[in-house]
């Protein structure tokens, strides 16, 4: 075997077989489809990325399989590519590469080890980068000193193709002569620290250590752990981790004792479609993994066992999760979303000095992906922190795991202008110059339509036209929640509307690119506003597309 772990050599899979090692190192050529999905189920291939491209090597060995004369049997296919992915459930890669490669199949085998020899090459440049990313991240951190390490399972070139994402950082860190020392956890009940890590960093001659799980906490304790780097087999859109049994233990031990607690992975490791850990099927294996171990019993017969594979740690204990792309999470959110947190805290203290958020009315938000960090509920907005801020998904308006603030409801109506238009920062105020307007202007229970022209303002509230605006007011249900179902259904049938609205009797909204644009709009909203009720120029205003004049004297 070369550099990589997998290697397809005539029509089979080469590999080594990891349940042998570290006393024996000897091959596997898996030739089948049922030879892959057994090396996979029994770990002689693990490792969320390995098993993911051992998967995508599988659809390939049943695509040729299940051709004859040129013509691809697809549902046959499709059936072996089904199986294969439910090898193991947990690991989000096997499912992701089976389903990349299988899109292929209708072009023949060759295609479909095109795009997997692809798979293959891209894994080692992803985990390359993903490492240096950590390794940068860490001397961040911690500064240019020798570091002890602390990593836990197998994260290896064993684990994924090449290189390795938590060891692979290791690799980097040792490179620029920052490694002291590697903790190993022995990783039970299988021993992949022991058996595999062990083995990887003496072959690259890394300095370690092995330990029982259970005594990472107290070598955290008496300082002998600077840092702790682990992998993933599933992140989920709030950043909560799936990792091997044993993960989420190290990480409210790092966390009780300040240590940075780094998580390293692939994006194709990152699950967007599941919006939070709960939702993870966790992987039960066999009982005889906990009760014996080298077919010696250690356990009284038929004792009862819980043997999960994995566990889930809470996105607010990770420090980090690095990918190729880069930092995607800091502190238990979205990367980026520490920084909101303040911004949105210091424009409130203004706007709070002002009279536009007078005690706890109004909210901002900025937008950071399928998430949003928003204002928390009942809180003054004259003393609000970074720390007083709750980020939610904008699909379905719901806190993410771990926030500490209850978001407020009028956080629906936030989340309705992330859904139906490119915002990324939203601003919802009472200032007393608009709301006085919207007020007066609206109709009850019927969206209307304010139209203002010929004022030198209405160019800085970002509409289609610089001489007229038309600005929608909303009915001020007392179900929040459906003023933002109003918003939404409004924005997707006129797409065009202006980035502001009215809500009578309640305050006004904007939103834009940046924090300080959709600040921007609010403040030139409110003086239009001024200037509109101290001139008492006649304007007209519509319910539904019927124009009434009104005075507004």
């Amino acid at each position: 075997m070369d550099d990589s772990s997998l290697i397809w050599d005539d029509g089979a899979l080469l590999t080594i077989d990891q349940r042998g090692l570290p006393h024996e190192v000897r091959e596997l050529r898996l030739r089948t489809v049922e030879e892959i999905i057994d090396a996979i189920a029994t770990l002689a291939i693990r490792g969320a990325p390995a098993i993911g491209i051992a998967g995508a090597f599988g659809v390939v060995i049943a695509t040729a399989a299940n051709t004859v004369d040129g013509v691809v049997d697809i549902a046959r296919v499709e059936a072996e590519a089904a199986r294969i992915a439910e090898a193991r459930p947990t690991a989000v890669n096997l499912a992701w590469a089976v389903r990349r490669v299988s899109a292929a199949v209708a072009r023949g085998a060759d295609a479909v080890l095109a795009e997997t020899l692809d798979m293959l090459a891209e894994d080692g440049r992803v985990n390359r980068a993903a490492a240096t990313n950590t390794a940068d991240l860490v001397r961040e951190l911690l500064g240019d000193r020798r570091l002890r390490v602390l990593t836990h399972c197998n994260t290896g070139r064993l684990a994924t193709s090449a290189v390795g994402t938590a060891i692979g950082a290791i690799r980097v860190l040792f490179e620029r002569d920052a490694i002291d020392e590697v903790l190993v956890d022995e990783t039970r009940p299988l021993l992949q620290g022991a058996r595999l890590t062990a083995w990887e960093l003496a072959e690259a001659g890394i300095p370690h250590r092995l330990t029982i799980d259970s005594a990472a906490a107290w070598a955290m304790a008496t300082g002998q752990v600077d840092c702790v780097l682990v992998g993933a087999d599933r992140i989920t859109a709030n950043g909560d981790v799936a990792n091997k049994i044993g993960t989420y233990m190290l990480a409210l031990a790092a966390r009780h004792h300040g240590i940075p607690f780094i998580v390293v992975a692939p994006e194709s490791t990152r699950d967007q479609s599941m919006s939070t850990g709960g939702e993870i099927v966790v992987e039960q294996r066999a009982a005889a993994e906990v009760t014996g171990f080298g077919g010696v019993a250690t356990a009284p017969a038929d004792t009862e066992v819980f043997n999960p594979a994995f566990d889930v740690t809470p996105a607010a204990l990770v420090t980090a999760v690095v990918t190729e792309a880069g930092v995607v999470y800091r502190g238990g959110m979205p990367a980026g979303h520490d920084g909101h947190a303040a911004a949105i805290a210091e424009l409130a203290r203004g706007l709070y000095q002002r009279g536009w958020m007078p005690g706890t009315a109004g909210n901002i938000s900025v937008r950071h992906g399928r998430s949003a960090v928003v204002t928390g509920s009942g809180l003054s907005k004259g003393e609000l922190t970074a720390d007083d801020m709750v980020t939610v998904r904008v699909a379905d308006s719901s806190p993410e795991a771990g926030q500490r603030r209850r978001p407020s409801a009028e956080t629906t109506i936030h989340t309705a202008v992330y859904r139906s238009t490119d915002a990324a920062a939203v601003v919802h105020i009472h200032p007393p110059h608009a709301t006085t307007l919207f007020t007066r202007t609206g109709v009850p229970d019927e969206i209307t339509t304010l139209r203002i022209a010929d004022y030198e303002l209405i160019k800085g509230l970002g509409g289609a036209d610089p001489d007229v605006i038309e600005i929608p007011i909303f009915p001020n249900w007392r179900d929040v929640a459906r003023i933002g179902a109003d918003v939404e259904r409004y924005l997707i049938e006129y797409p065009s509307a202006p980035p502001v609205f009215g809500i009578a009797g309640h305050g006004i909204t904007a939103w834009g690119d940046t924090l300080a644009q959709a600040r921007d709009r609010a403040e030139c909203l409110e003086a239009l506003c001024e200037l509109v009720t101290r001139t008492g120029r006649r304007h007209a205003f519509a319910v539904d597309t019927d124009l009434i004049e009104i005075g507004l004297t």
